[in-house]
């Protein structure tokens, strides 16, 4: 039964049918082969109740927020602020790519949405200022996928209602990890650019009068984080409220930085129902395989197998962490994690480890599928963004901070009180 799941979703894959219908389509398989009962006549109810929540409206707000600031222009200002601010490190430009990327994700909740908009703000000026391009373009994808850890996240949200853990205590478990994450990247870089020059641009200092003066189109993203965080944990909101009063701060600082134009709205709302309904199928089709692989017996039959191998908590826990990168060659990151939750996460609790410690653990793990070929969204989102050069650039532009994404896992696993610290003390 488990080489049917994993063999069938990789063919499935394989065949480049859209990930929400895989999972239905296991689904009945594992009904029609496996179960003795017929499962498929209650699908009605688990569509109903799995789509059925409050917390799920979330989603769509923070997508919409995001694709206002995109469209409105706000990043391009961000962009060259913080340009004043972190550009004379070793490396240059390529600090504003991440601080810039580490800043947005604050507000975005999606990796991909961030890659892209630094992407497009930073790539002309690679070209111009001689920067090396693999380790550019790589530090934006790799900084692109501080948006699913840095909170709100939308695939924080997603792990949440899957595994019924609170979204406010994931989004503080994710805070510190991702801002440590951030400052890895910054330091690989550093390292990297003492050690071998050419791989930076020129480093460019700002009078402190001109920091000061560009603090002002910082603002707007700090007080937007400020909030939509500040009244989830001092209980006014919940995490749906805050998206939906971020969506109207977003409205707000577009109307005072540009002029909002029935265009820009249009595309804002377009793009929010695509993201929406693809998330909306993968959750909802996730559900129905969790379901009947509970039903079937498939997730006591793989917690059975891993536990008979005779390792330790540790040990498992290490096979997992190998499943995961293995897995992120192949599958996007929201598919990895809606395939693998419904599985894994109830052997990580039977192991004797946290769930809400996990999900950090998990999301710093499907990050790694974003930058890794042959599937990895960042890595082409930054390559369309080029005017020139291969795909090859990007990915190897990515392999140093993938080794610092690994660092991070190590880090979390010998030091859990970074992810917890937060939610244990508020």
């Amino acid at each position: 039964m488990i080489l049917f799941t994993s063999g069938g979703l990789f063919a499935l894959l394989a065949m480049s049918i859209p990930v929400g219908i895989v999972l239905f389509l296991l689904a009945f398989g594992i009904d029609a082969f496996f179960s003795p009962f017929p499962l498929m006549r209650g699908l009605g109810q688990v569509v109903w109740s799995s789509s059925n929540s409050a917390t799920l409206i979330a989603i769509p707000f923070f997508v919409l927020l995001g694709e206002i600031l995109v469209r409105s222009g706000v990043a391009r200002r961000t962009y060259a602020a913080l340009e004043a601010w972190v550009s004379w490190l070793p490396g240059g430009l390529i600090h504003a790519n991440i601080a810039t990327a580490t800043l947005f994700s604050a507000t975005s909740g999606s990796s991909v949405a961030t890659a892209a908009t630094v992407a497009s703000v930073a790539t002309p000026q690679a070209d111009k200022l001689g920067y090396d391009p693999k380790l550019f373009s790589g530090a934006i994808a790799a900084g692109g996928t501080l948006g699913i850890m840095i909170p709100p996240s939308i695939n924080l949200i997603v792990y949440g209602f899957l595994t019924e853990t609170s979204i406010p205590k994931l989004f503080l478990a994710g805070l510190v990890p991702g801002l440590m994450l951030a400052l890895l990247f910054m330091v690989v870089t550093v390292i990297f650019c003492v050690i071998k020059p050419s791989l930076g641009g020129p480093g460019i200092s700002a009078t402190w009068g001109k920091r000061m003066a560009v603090l002002v189109d910082l603002v707007p993203l700090l007080g937007l984080f400020g909030t939509i965080v500040g009244v989830i944990y001092a209980g006014w909101a919940t995490p749906t409220e805050a998206a939906a009063i971020g969506v109207a701060m977003a409205f707000a600082i577009a109307a005072t930085q540009t002029r909002i134009t029935w265009e820009m709205v249009r595309e804002s709302l377009l793009g929010t129902v695509r993201t929406t309904a693809m998330i909306m199928l993968v959750v909802i089709g996730a559900y129905v395989l969790n379901f009947v692989l509970t039903a079937a017996g498939v997730s006591r039959a793989l917690q059975d197998f891993l536990g008979n191998l005779g390792m330790g908590a540790l040990a498992t826990l290490l096979v997992i962490v190998v499943i995961y990168i293995v897995l992120g060659f192949f599958i996007e990151t929201l598919s990895l994690m809606v395939a693998t939750i419904p599985i894994v996460v109830p052997i990580v609790e039977q192991l004797g480890y946290d769930k809400l410690w996990f999900g950090i653990l998990m999301i710093i793990l499907v990050e790694m599928a974003l930058i890794t070929p042959p599937v990895g969204l960042n890595l082409y989102v930054v390559q369309g963004s080029r005017e020139k050069g291969p795909l090859t650039d990007v990915m190897l532009g990515v392999i140093p901070y993938a080794l610092a994404m690994l660092a991070m896992v190590g880090l979390l696993i010998l030091f859990p009180a970074i992810a917890l610290f937060l939610p244990n003390t508020l």
